[in-house]
């Protein structure tokens, strides 16, 4: 990704009515406009208000709203779309702002629609087994709401006691339990919102299935650009009688990865499959001290959960294929303390990496299983190529990779070389057979290399859906998709880095 300010990343799709009155002038009136529909203390404009938005968990790149909108109702909402599409502003939707791809950076020039009030649970229903909530709820509320009915939500992102839902169907979010589960994807039955004009629209059903086109599966993962998720309906599954993790250590990150497909081949499919090399494994031990083995080049967490009986023969099996790979050492938790202790690790990867380095790029693509050992050993060789150090903690079971790229962003050289580093990573991954992203989204980090895994007509079909929606171009604008021109300048930019390693790939 070339180094750019958060403007010039976001002004190829701001439209042209905007290019420049003044942005005092346009401010004053957009929050008039805004402040005509909606309660004053819900329209925030002052630059000690709207800072705070500036960014999501995407900390590298950074640009204040214009205004922000607190909406409490579904009213509010629909009359904020409403005067915002009669304007011609863009409109950026912000949840927890927990995303790692800046999907809910805001817009210099639009405004920022905070979706934080809308956090009710409606409705647990154990007998459907769903639960209709707002689109601000966090995703673990869902199951400690469902938890006295013994019922559960599965997806489980390790961001899980702060993200909210509606950015989690943004995303299409996974979590370490969705090998066996699901993404976010698998357990919604029913989005409810509006589209940029303020109209009411539905996605999926309450029935099992849905008349017409299957549009659910379209919205989830869209990333907020073509309709504002208001309301959710989520399916609900029995909690396991039990559940218990292996950790194996390796002392090679190759028979790691192959202990991970050797697995999967042997018609297991655990609960969760996940794998930290040894520089990760020391940085979260260092802060949860989950009593993680600092010997092993690489780690793997393997879950079972089921009946006991079920749970006691997959574990069985489990230890034989991994032993047969090369485990170093296998530990099974004795009890659900045990086990919660094991996961804290995993799940406090970033927040660990967070206390040994002043920044860091959490990147987000996926590779087919078998590849996990080479993309590990060509991530150890850019390393050296870009002087910087990468932790890496993957969703084995699926090939979703996360690698922790560390910089200082008060360096714009470690900034530019983390960019670099980063979308060296995005192609070697699609090179593999992979994707540029698992589900963290592309938002602006990765809207370049789109242009490396789609041609310019793949992408002006993704255009066309879009405009199908969003004519005007005003929901995240400038984000997800890569124009033309944005793809031929990124092309430039890999030439004069000296970074075309995959000529064969698309990017002009």
């Amino acid at each position: 990704m070339n180094a750019a300010t958060a403007e010039d990343l976001l002004a190829p799709a701001a439209p042209a009515a905007l290019a420049e009155p003044s942005r005092a002038v346009l401010q004053q009136q957009v929050v008039q406009a805004l402040q005509e529909v909606m309660p004053p203390d819900a329209v925030l404009y002052t630059p000690e208000d709207t800072t705070p938005y500036e960014c999501d968990g995407l900390t590298a790149y950074r640009q204040r709203p214009l205004v922000v909108v607190l909406p409490q109702t579904e009213a509010h909402v629909q009359a904020v779309l409403a005067t915002c599409h009669r304007l011609g502003v863009p409109v950026v939707a912000r949840g927890a702002g927990t995303g790692l791809s800046g999907g809910a950076m805001p817009h210099h020039l639009g405004v920022t629609l905070s979706l934080a009030r809308f956090n009710q649970i409606l409705k647990v229903d154990p007998v459907s087994r769903t639960a209709v909530v707002q689109c601000g709820v966090r995703n673990l509320a869902i199951s400690e709401a469902a938890s006295p009915l013994g019922l559960y939500y599965a997806p489980d992102p390790s961001s899980q006691i702060a993200c909210t839902i509606g950015g989690n169907v943004a995303e299409n979010s996974g979590g370490v339990h969705c090998l066996k589960y699901g993404l976010t994807l698998h357990n919604i039955v029913k989005v409810t919102g509006f589209t940029i004009t303020g109209e009411r629209i539905e996605f999926g059903s309450d029935a099992l299935d849905t008349p017409g086109f299957d549009l659910l599966s379209l919205v989830i993962g869209s990333e907020g650009m073509l309709a504002i998720t208001t309301e959710v309906t989520v399916k609900l599954i029995p909690k396991p009688q039990l559940a218990r993790c292996i950790m194996a250590s390796f002392d090679d990150i190759r028979k790691a990865g192959e202990a991970v497909a050797a697995v999967i081949a042997a018609g297991i499919i655990p609960a969760g499959l996940e794998m930290m090399d040894g520089p990760m494994t020391a940085a979260v031990e260092d802060y949860v001290h989950a009593d993680y083995d600092l010997s092993a080049a690489a780690i793997l967490l393997c879950e079972s959960d089921g009946t006991p009986e079920e749970v006691e023969e997959e574990i069985g099996r489990m230890s034989e294929v991994l032993r047969d790979c090369g485990a170093t050492a296998i530990a099974v938790s004795r009890d659900e303390a045990q086990r919660l202790k094991f996961w804290s690790g995993r799940k406090n990867a970033f927040p660990a990496s967070g206390r040994i380095s002043p920044d860091y790029m959490c990147m987000d693509s996926t590779i087919p299983r078998k590849r996990l050992a080479d993309i590990l050993q060509a991530i150890s060789e850019m390393e050296k190529k870009y002087q910087l150090r990468c932790l890496n903690v993957f969703h084995a079971g699926d090939g979703n990779l996360h690698p922790l790229i560390l910089f200082d962003a008060n360096d714009p050289d470690q900034l530019h070389r983390c960019e670099l580093f980063g979308a060296d990573i995005l192609e070697t991954s699609v090179a593999m057979g992979g994707t540029v992203t698992g589900e963290h989204g592309v938002g602006i980090e990765k809207v370049n290399s789109m242009c490396v895994q789609f041609s310019a007509e793949e992408n002006e079909q993704m255009f066309g859906v879009k405009r199908a929606f969003d004519r005007q171009g005003l929901l995240n604008p400038g984000k997800v998709i890569p124009t033309l021109n944005r793809c031929a300048e990124y092309g430039k930019m890999l030439v004069r880095a000296g970074q075309i390693k995959h000529p064969d790939l698309p990017r002009f």
